[in-house]
């Protein structure tokens, strides 16, 4: 490969103008990081990482100040570091830098350095590689580590003694994971070993930063392969026990399990080919996580895990807030997944009812689809004859769902016969009377004995009533 990279800049219009206007400022400047091992790997980002002798906050302000004096610089003085927008790219510059750690924490101590101090900082030899932007050795590229050369290689290496590299900062454990991840390489052994040794350091890292690594290995094209690296390094075992408690086959005689930790993988990788929704993805991931907790050996029917579907919906917003996820709408979809996740498969039986149906679309609502996603992700038998039945089968399940909801209306259904409506019938105040009418109303729409329209059901509520020794104060169905 050459070390020459001329054709980038004459290819690229706005690269070949930020060159010029690096030359004309004259300050010592260089392209780095992911945006270089990008462009190696064929591809050019819209995130360009710049690298200068000197302030980079200084530096930043006088190219904004070329391209455009409207752009607005985001600066982080106490960093070093500033940014911009400007047009479809993003850019971010800091001032070479050299750092030096205290045991305790992440956070180093930094001193003014050189192009080659800010390639010993960095975590990966891939990531260590710069071109220069200077008319003295312009488009030149400055490999100090074998960079080029592991990524032909597919290899993830620090460019250090990794052993300091992963005490200095433990989050770079994370990120040799999620790179190997997203590129699909290989952690070189001796890199890897040193991230077993130093494992138990992650626990200084703010769990935000720990999650935010995470959530990149879930969306890469196969996670499977990053938590594979995670649970074998012990690093799992520290960000997510409950995941590692998965991990295991027990047997009673010739009864044994399956491994759910791998059955859990698999079906995320499923639904990886499908979706790149995060939280569908940690739906995959959280569908099983109550089994251990739920399970029992029966000398009848050998290993149950009942209720882990309700069990594990509960353990869902412990998990979200223990690894700081968002406690809201993401959370409560996650939860709603887990919990229906094994009521599709019970609808492939061919008497199934219409009511079992009707149920499944009030609970799904919106989110039917996702879950129907997840059911199919989550066949995962090695006899491919009955992967096949069962996905016909699905076919079926989902034809009859919008059969029904065609009919019935019932996708996100809100009972029509509201608390408001019984009271100002009945001349009630809030009673557990009311919810008692509410329920009875809602599950007769449900089983099929009335429509979900408002005539039919008022006409049912009043009965209900009466049935409680209600009399009503009129009998007129509301207007809707």
């Amino acid at each position: 490969m050459s070390d020459k990279f001329d054709y980038i800049f004459a290819e690229n219009s706005f690269l070949a103008q930020l060159a010029q206007i690096v030359q004309e400022i004259g300050t010592e400047a260089y392209l780095v990081g992911g945006f270089v091992r990008d462009l190696l790997l064929g591809r050019i980002g819209k995130d360009i990482d710049i690298v200068c002798v000197g302030s980079g906050v200084e530096f930043a302000l006088k190219v904004a100040q070329k391209l455009d004096e409207n752009i607005s610089v985001t600066t982080y003085r106490n960093f070093g570091t500033a940014m911009f927008r400007y047009k479809e790219w993003t850019l971010e510059f800091v001032g070479a830098r050299k750092e030096s750690y205290s045991r305790d924490s992440r956070k180093p101590v930094v001193e003014n350095g050189t192009l080659q101090d800010d390639q010993h900082r960095r975590d990966f030899t891939i990531n260590a590689l710069a071109i220069s932007l200077n008319k003295q050795n312009f488009a030149t590229l400055i490999d100090p580590f074998g960079g080029v050369e592991h990524l032909r290689k597919k290899i993830i290496q620090t460019p250090l003694n990794p052993d300091i590299t992963f005490s200095d900062d433990p989050l770079r454990m994370m990120r040799a994971i999620r790179f190997a991840s997203k590129l699909a390489f290989d952690i070189a052994p001796e890199t890897f070993e040193a991230i077993i040794r130093n494992k138990e350091r992650i626990q200084i890292v703010s769990q935000e930063r720990i999650t935010d690594e995470l959530n990149k290995i879930i969306l890469s094209d196969k996670p499977s392969y990053g938590f594979k690296l995670l649970f074998h390094s012990g690093l799992l075992h520290y960000i997510f026990p409950e995941m590692v408690e998965l991990q295991g086959v027990e047997a009673v005689g010739d009864k044994r399990h399956k491994d759910n930790f791998y059955h859990t993988l698999q079906v995320l990788d499923n639904l990886s080919e499908k979706t790149k929704d995060l939280w569908l993805r940690w739906a995959a991931i959280l569908h099983d996580i109550a089994k251990p907790a739920t399970k029992r050996f029966d000398e009848k029917v050998g290993w149950t895990f009942h209720g882990h579907e309700e069990k594990g919906a509960k353990m869902v917003p412990h998990i979200f807030r223990k690894l700081k996820l968002p406690m809201g709408e993401n959370m409560r979809f996650v939860q709603k997944l887990v919990r229906l996740h094994l009521r599709p498969i019970a609808l492939v039986k061919d008497n199934i009812t219409d009511s079992a149906l009707r149920r499944l679309l009030f609970e799904a609502g919106s989110d039917l689809e996702a879950l129907m996603q997840l059911c199919r992700a989550d066949i995962t038998s090695k006899d491919h004859q009955k992967v096949k039945k069962y996905l016909a089968n699905f076919d079926k399940v989902e034809q009859r769902l919008k059969e029904i909801e065609e009919k019935d209306r019932l996708r996100n259904f809100q009972p029509v016969i509201t608390g408001e409506l019984i009271m100002q019938t009945f001349g009630l105040k809030p009673c557990p009377e009311v919810g008692n009418i509410k329920a009875e109303v809602r599950e007769a729409i449900l089983e099929g004995e009335i429509p979900n329209a408002l005539p039919q059901a008022f006409e049912y509520m009043l009965k209900v009533g009466e049935k409680h020794g209600l009399k009503p104060l009129k009998k007129d169905t509301p207007m809707q």
